[in-house]
């Protein structure tokens, strides 16, 4: 998967580039629906044939070959989209509506605590005590096995303990994440 870079594939690539980016680009935009993204997914397109630029200026029809790598990687980012709204909805089912009395103190402290916890950490506490996730639930949502989710929510409960200086930390954590879901309702 070696770069050519000698000169005469540089300007090569270079001319193909001011030719055929706007095009693609056009292309990317009209498979995903996403205007920003079409110029990022265009641009990854065009890196992924700089790569492979040998094979492509070699092909019979390079742009046929371009708008095929800018379909593929349009069809992952849709892919992914649909994906990340499944997890959405997931989480929204899951989550309580309203809490009386705020103890807003409370809130956050406990969103400064998450806030020290490692993403995956923090992830895998919140899925499972804020959202009342299975593990097997949140395994699925962030793509790792069950252990993991085990392993790295008992770390995080474990943090979050020393970090607040309490033992019901999951108390906690469930309340803060309930009573932030209401405050953010209402703004809306």
């Amino acid at each position: 998967m070696g770069t050519v870079v000698d000169d005469a594939a540089s300007e090569e690539f270079h001319a193909f580039f001011e030719r055929h980016y706007a095009e693609l680009s056009r292309l990317a935009r009209l498979l995903t629906g996403e205007p920003d993204a079409a110029d990022d997914l265009a641009a990854d397109a065009l890196l992924a044939l700089w790569h492979r630029w040998d094979r492509v200026r070699a092909a019979d029809h390079p742009v046929a070959y371009a708008r095929g790598v800018v379909a593929n990687l349009a069809r992952s980012r849709i892919r992914s989209a649909v994906r990340e709204r499944r997890r959405v909805a997931l989480f929204w089912s899951q989550r309580e509506e309203g809490t009386e009395n705020p103890d807003v103190a409370g809130v956050v402290d406990v969103q400064e605590a998450l806030r020290a916890l490692p993403f995956r950490k923090r992830a895998c506490v919140v899925l499972r005590h804020a959202f009342d996730l299975s593990e097997k639930d949140t395994a699925l949502a962030l793509g790792v096995s069950v252990g993991t989710v085990k392993s790295q929510t008992s770390k995080g409960m474990a943090e979050l303990q020393r970090l607040l200086g309490t033992r019901d930390a999951p108390q906690r954590v469930h309340a803060a994440i309930a009573r932030t879901g209401e405050t953010a309702g209402r703004k809306r």
